[in-house]
């Protein structure tokens, strides 16, 4: 029995070759720019934010 290819099989096969390692680099991507010593101190600035009495 032949498979049929559906607009569903072209788009499933779609998402799973390409999107999934770009969503994946892009994920490690934020991660390392959180995670960077550099920009520790802006962080940890927003982070007390929301305890500042202005």
């Amino acid at each position: 029995m032949k498979a049929i290819l559906t607009v569903h099989n072209i788009a499933s096969d779609l998402v799973t070759t390409f999107w999934t390692p770009v969503f994946v680099g892009i994920f490690i991507a934020i991660v390392t720019y959180a995670l960077w010593p550099r920009n520790q101190a802006a962080f940890d600035e927003a982070a007390k934010m929301p305890l500042r009495e202005e």
